[in-house]
């Protein structure tokens, strides 16, 4: 393997304080927090009824299958997830150098239908990381979050993000005002390139993703958590945002990559017959605006690794999702050594090293 290897997405488990602490004192009543019952710890997101947190998949990371379920205990979570110094130990069992961090609790919070509340919580949030990431930067690389209330108060959030130091922003799946492909946003996507900061999706961002319910057997909706962001992938270009903003950069988060050739394939097969009818214009194929403008983080993935010439090496980012339940820790090594072992060197580099480095301007 590279000699340095970084996650691309890995999360922190935000503690009990979290919010409270840093939150504007008249939201704090109304702050998520963690409340401890008989059997298992909640983690409470006011006025947002069906988010669930289960305790036990939160931080499930190095557990055996067997061994995970859904009521567990914050004591009993990774200590790395809301301790800096902890982090830097479970950074090194998996052989990580660095991991560019998502919040957990926050994936939820961007369902929430509070505005003003979730914006709240964002800024408290973003306070609270950029303090996290401080104590190691060369190691802990975070990511900021907007509530996208309006465009400007998006612009607002990306400059406060900035300046607090973190390395990009992740947006929640759906916006106040339209949606992410009405020229509406031209002005939030330019400032996001004019300051440098790369904008993600992450899974499970979406309102749509706690409204609806899987068919069949619950085990369904693990499977189908894709479909989100391959929708937003396909809005972003179809609806010509690449095409008005060509430096846009854009990260799809945690939704795996080996589907990315066949998606890829479709969006031209249907632009080239039916963009007449669809009264869709673009001056390229939509596969050349993915293969550009898209970045892709995957973890267990033995497909991605093998489809790598099908799609731009160049946006593919290794991840081990890190606490989480999917997490490859502590086996990464392990996962690594049987997927990319038919790689090239320089491929593994890019993969594992090179491209989060260029993104996100790190060492």
């Amino acid at each position: 393997m590279t000699a340095k290897i970084y996650s691309a997405d890995s999360h922190i488990t935000e503690h009990p304080d979290t919010y409270r602490k840093y939150i504007e004192p008249r939201f704090r009543d109304r702050a998520p927090h963690l409340v401890r019952g008989d059997e298992s710890d909640v983690y409470v997101i006011p006025d947002m009824p069906n988010a669930m947190l289960p305790m036990g998949l939160i931080a499930a990371a190095g557990l055996r299958g067997d061994q995970i379920k859904l009521t567990g205990r914050f004591d009993d979570w990774h200590r790395g997830g809301w301790d800096p110094e902890a982090r830097l130990g479970d950074q090194e069992r998996d052989g990580v150098a660095g991991e560019v961090l998502y919040p957990t609790v926050g994936m939820v919070l961007c369902g929430h239908q509070d505005f003003a509340l979730k914006a709240a919580c964002m800024e408290a949030y973003n306070r609270w990381i950029a303090e996290y990431c401080a104590a190691h930067p060369d190691r802990l690389f975070g990511v900021g979050q907007t509530a996208m209330r309006s465009p400007a108060e998006g612009i607002a959030d990306l400059e406060r993000i900035k300046a607090l130091g973190l390395r990009g922003v992740m947006l929640p799946g759906r916006p106040a005002e339209a949606d992410y492909d009405s020229p509406l946003y031209d002005p939030f996507w330019e400032a996001a390139i004019a300051l440098g900061l790369p904008l993600s999706f992450h899974i499970l961002t979406d309102t749509q993703d706690f409204a609806l319910r899987p068919r069949g057997p619950v085990i369904n909706h693990a499977v189908g958590i894709i479909r989100g962001n391959q929708d937003i992938i396909s809005m972003l270009v179809f609806g010509g945002v690449f095409e008005r903003h060509p430096r846009l950069r854009i990260v799809c988060v945690e939704a795996d990559a080996g589907w990315l050739p066949h998606w890829m394939y479709r969006m031209d097969h249907y632009y080239d017959r039916h963009r007449y009818l669809r009264a869709a214009a673009l001056s390229k194929m939509p596969s050349d605006y993915v293969r550009e403008n898209i970045y892709v983080t995957f973890q267990d993935d033995w497909v991605a690794f093998r489809m790598v010439d099908l799609v731009n090496p160049a946006r593919l980012m290794w991840a081990n999702d890190f606490p989480h339940s999917d997490s490859t820790w502590p086996w990464s090594q392990d996962v690594l050594h049987k997927q990319a072992a038919h790689l090239s060197a320089p491929q593994r580099d890019m993969i594992l090293h090179d491209n989060v480095a260029a993104l996100y301007g790190l060492a």
